[in-house]
């Protein structure tokens, strides 16, 4: 099943960081934003297998909103 979350993040020190606004705990970073959003979508597949005992395939791909203050 495909799940939609907001990915907030920012620039601190040249990296880039962020977390899902909607499952608290799932926080990660990256070089660049692909490698955050990749980063945050493996950090919610740990979680979740975790926490329901299952192994979620690695080939599961989330979508995001953005927010960008211009």
């Amino acid at each position: 099943m495909l799940r939609h979350f907001t990915l907030e993040y920012w620039l601190d020190g040249g990296w880039y960081v962020g977390r899902l606004r909607e499952v608290p705990g799932v926080f990660s970073q990256g070089e660049s934003l692909e490698e955050l959003e990749e980063n945050v979508r493996e950090a919610y597949r740990l979680m979740m297998e975790e926490e329901m005992g299952l192994a979620l395939p690695h080939t599961a791909i989330m979508t995001k909103e953005l927010g960008v203050e211009a």
